[in-house]
């Protein structure tokens, strides 16, 4: 909660800040001589709360998501050896990194994948694909669960949906302050919205969104360092290693849906790398080895 707390502060701090410089700057009178009438403080509230709802609603849902999207059989009672094995494993791990039990499941996929995901660090699901427990080792396995449990452990889930309400919250601010400009300044419209004010607003949102992306997508690479380095100090640094190796013998890239995808063990190498969610898995092997 205190996380959720000095976020929400923050994002508070920020619009603050941004009112007062407009207001020094003199932009609200600025726009006015321009014959754009726009109130900036009360845009600035309203995308603060659009860009924060999704966000939190997608946080609080987060786990019935990915049960569903990903066909999760969560292990209750375990009926078997490998699903005993993985929940004492999960159980072990929470208690080095001090977190509650989380809820352990699997699903159906031939890559070799994992992902950890909830809304508080004590009530959180972590999952594992068939595919990787059919190509990799018991340590290998476990390196893999130490890395999802540091992704919990660490906060990520709620820290991604923090920072994504953020930059929701500014992409929506200045679209819509753009798109309001070029509607009044430009096609001099006067009364209501004109078209020019849907299109371009439009267009701002997906090309400031886009730029966005980057930074959720840096931070993205960032946290998959520190998820690491927890899994490797939970279960052994030659652990992880060796289990970054697999996934970089399989070169496969498995398909998780959605913010779902930030958060699994095998990130997709092929797009350009301002939007890779995971850093190369040499650079990964790097780092480990690097950090003695």
């Amino acid at each position: 909660m205190m996380r959720i707390f000095l976020f929400l502060a923050t994002n508070v701090a920020i619009l603050v800040v941004i009112s007062i410089i407009f207001n020094v700057l003199g932009l609200s009178g600025a726009l006015d001589a321009h014959g754009v009438n726009l109130n900036l403080n009360a845009l600035l509230v309203m995308s603060a709360v659009i860009g924060m709802t999704g966000s939190f609603i997608s946080l609080m849902m987060s786990k019935w998501s990915a049960k569903n999207a990903m066909g999760v059989y969560v292990i209750e009672q375990p009926q078997n050896q490998t699903e005993r094995w993985l929940v004492d494993t999960v159980a072990r791990l929470a208690r080095q990194a001090n977190i509650g039990m989380p809820e352990v499941g699997m699903f159906q996929q031939p890559e070799a994948n994992a992902f950890a995901t909830g809304w508080n660090k004590n009530s959180a699901l972590v999952a594992v694909s068939t595919g990787l427990l059919e190509s990799m080792s018991a340590d290998e396995v476990e390196a893999v669960l130490g890395h999802e449990i540091s992704h919990v452990s660490n906060g990520d889930m709620v820290t991604m949906a923090l920072m994504q309400g953020v930059v929701n919250t500014f992409v929506y601010f200045f679209a819509t302050l753009i798109g309001y400009v070029v509607d009044r300044a430009v096609f001099k419209t006067e009364r209501g919205y004109g078209p020019a004010y849907y299109i371009v607003q439009m267009v701002a949102q997906i090309a400031l969104g886009i730029l966005a992306s980057m930074l959720v997508m840096w931070f993205s690479r960032y946290r998959e360092f520190r998820a690491d380095a927890g899994g490797a100090h939970l279960a052994g640094r030659q652990k992880m290693i060796g289990a970054l190796r697999a996934l970089q013998r399989t070169q496969e890239t498995a398909t998780l849906p959605g913010q779902l995808a930030a958060f699994g063990i095998n990130g997709d190498g092929r797009l350009m790398r301002l939007f890779m969610s995971h850093p190369p898995l040499e650079e990964r092997i790097a780092a480990l080895q690097n950090n003695r």
